[in-house]
């Protein structure tokens, strides 16, 4: 068995989660590497997924971290991507808690947007010279949008506050929330029904121009036109427009 072997057979030992013994290697310093190693990937899942941990409280963000750990080992070279399934073991553990799983989707695409690639907003000189009849947008890298059931932006804002979290409430309607980076911040902000069928549409490729007659409702285009061009101005306003491109 050469070097490269038993260092394989080492790692796929340690992966599998199991305190069988492994033979050639002392029980006592494999039982400390064991522990060392889960509790790692345990602490790991704390910093990325810190809210939700504060809202479960220890014993029970834990258990389910190491539930996680147990049938999920790193797949990168490093654990800032690790835990990209939590959302997923959340959603099954607390099925009836669905704030749960919503809270570490804005844990995970916060820190992915800190983490995320460098995209400048547009500059007003760039601005002045977009020709916006058949401008197409193109939006910074680190933005996303998911739709939750759940006040768990209020539930996550309060957190990072340091105040007392509102109690989980179910929304009457599902909301839609957008995350991005501004600068060195990773944002996130609620938005309407109508700002979130219009980005769907900008960051699918549909030209400004475009937007206008697709979103057209009961026939009032002018209202169309006003909405979108509110959207834009928030997109602007929150740096989320990387270029704006004629085809």
């Amino acid at each position: 068995m050469t070097l490269l072997d038993t260092q394989r057979g080492f790692r796929d030992h340690i992966l599998a989660g199991t305190d069988a013994p492994l033979p050639g290697a002392p029980e006592r310093g494999l039982a400390v590497y064991r522990h060392a190693y889960r509790a790692q990937l345990v602490a790991s899942l704390r910093d990325t997924f810190e809210k939700t941990w504060t809202w479960l409280g220890d014993d029970a963000f834990d258990k389910a971290a190491r539930q996680y750990v147990e049938a999920h080992a790193p797949k990168s070279w490093t654990l800032n991507e690790y835990g990209d399934e939590f959302v997923r073991t959340l959603r099954a553990l607390y099925p009836g808690d669905a704030e749960v799983a919503e809270l570490a989707w804005l844990d995970w695409h916060l820190r992915r947007a800190f983490d995320g690639p460098d995209g400048d907003a547009i500059t007003p000189e760039a601005l002045g010279q977009v020709d916006w009849d058949h401008a197409v947008l193109i939006f910074v890298p680190t933005l996303t949008m998911g739709e939750v059931a759940t006040n768990c932006a209020a539930i996550w804002g309060a957190l990072a506050n340091n105040e007392t979290p509102p109690a989980a409430q179910r929304l009457a309607v599902p909301a839609t929330i957008r995350i991005w980076r501004s600068g060195l911040t990773p944002k996130y902000r609620t938005i309407e029904t109508f700002e979130q069928r219009a980005l769907t549409l900008a960051m699918a490729g549909s030209g400004f121009a475009d937007l206008c007659a697709l979103l057209v409702e009961d026939g009032d285009a002018d209202r169309a036109a006003q909405d979108v061009g509110a959207a834009l101005a928030s997109w602007l306003r929150d740096g989320l427009i990387r270029a704006a491109r004629t085809p």
